[in-house]
């Protein structure tokens, strides 16, 4: 029997750990170096669409994902005071996109993805870097605190700071502020019933959303200059910014405690890169492709790129052809999505609000078209990495 092919992914991420799982069942042999002591991720829930979950078809994993489900009923866009600028429903998008919209803890996918792996597989607290991408005459290098490994394929899963984007391409300009920080949180909220929901409002924008477990993740953003954090503790600030919001805003933060609140500034590439490849080197997720979070995309279009890569491993221009104009895309459009929710003009605001709420009116449907070119992506169909199918296929 020929002996398998040896991948080192460098990153042991949602991207990092999909590629793993995508690329074992095309038989390579795969070794995850994750420089955390866990694999816990720092972070609180991700939203999955559908075009990630036919994704995770591919290593089997897709339906275990889409049990997790939440969502029910309305949701939408409102003001701070409550009014409703647009509604939808899970039925409406599962309708419109082949399949639900599911919110699940960021842990809860990671475990799900690791058991994918044998337990040897993912190395945490190790820490690597590149040492040569390699080419078609000689394998790539990594290395790593216990000496150097040789692979057919790495793929740079390392994150927005990514150390082997800046290996590949130095001279690239790397991620830019965005313009605004962003806070999350998961947390029980006893007694509190409401519909999902995203608020906009001047310069602010707030979610609320039920999880499966019965915890409410939510989340918050706001336009500041970089670098600055709160002067007593997170949970305050977000008191002095939303506290005088609609239901169920108050009583999230009331049930808050200052260490639940995660802060980060948000980043994003702007510039593409001229390649998410070079020699046996390949990056995925933010490595390659950073974007703001204001479409929800950052770990679906990750998922993409791991069962992409794993399609065309043995071509890495056409992964690159396959994956740069997609993401560069929906990059810019999460870009222009913040514009919008995050406008801090009285007047702008007004005219935004009133357009959204017509719209909603006379085309309920008008803001799940914006989703049709990402949630409607299907996988490589000829090639599945594992050869499995089911509904989401379809």
């Amino acid at each position: 029997m020929a002996e398998s092919r040896r991948a080192v992914v460098i990153g042991g991420g949602i991207g990092g750990l999909t590629a793993a799982a995508a690329l074992r069942t095309r038989g390579w042999q795969v070794t995850v170096l994750e420089r955390a002591r866990s694999l816990e991720p720092v972070g609180a829930a991700i939203s999955l669409a559908p075009n990630s979950l036919r994704a995770l078809d591919v290593i089997g994993l897709g339906d275990e994902i889409r049990d997790l489900a939440a969502w029910a009923g309305d949701g939408g866009v409102r003001t701070p005071r409550g009014r409703w600028l647009s509604r939808s429903s899970a039925d409406a998008v599962a309708e419109r996109f082949g399949g639900p919209l599911v919110l699940l803890h960021r842990a809860t996918l990671i475990a799900s993805l690791a058991s994918r792996l044998p337990s040897d597989a993912v190395r945490t607290d190790a820490a690597a870097t590149l040492a040569d991408p390699g080419d078609a005459g000689r394998p790539a290098r990594v290395r790593t605190a216990d000496g150097e490994l040789e692979a057919d394929l790495v793929v740079g899963a390392d994150g927005i700071r990514s150390a082997v984007r800046h290996a590949l391409f130095p001279a690239h300009p790397g991620t830019v502020y965005s313009g605004f920080t962003a806070w999350r949180l998961v947390i029980p909220v006893p007694g509190a019933e409401f519909a999902s929901h995203e608020t906009w409002g001047r310069g602010r924008i707030w979610g609320t959303h039920p999880l499966k477990d019965g915890r409410v993740y939510a989340y918050a953003a706001a336009v500041t200059p970089a670098g600055e954090h709160a002067p007593d503790d997170e949970r305050a600030e977000l008191l002095r910014r939303f506290g005088d919001w609609h239901h169920p805003v108050p009583a999230v933060l009331a049930a808050a405690r200052p260490e639940d609140v995660l802060r980060h500034d948000v980043h994003h590439i702007a510039h593409p890169l001229p390649a998410f490849h070079r020699g046996r080197v390949a990056l995925l997720g933010d490595a390659a492709h950073a974007m703001p979070p204001t479409l929800g995309q950052g770990g679906n279009q990750a998922i993409e790129d791991a069962v992409v890569l794993a399609h065309h491993c043995d071509d890495l221009p056409a992964y690159t052809a396959a994956r740069l104009p997609r993401t560069t895309a929906v990059a810019r459009q999460a870009v222009r999505v913040a514009r919008l929710n995050l406008m801090s003009g009285r007047v702008g605001i007004a005219v935004r609000d009133s357009a959204m709420a017509a719209l909603s009116k006379a085309a309920p449907d008008l803001f799940l078209r914006g989703f049709d070119g990402i949630a409607g992506w299907r996988p490589p169909r000829p090639h599945y990495a594992s050869g499995q199918a089911t509904a989401g296929n379809r």
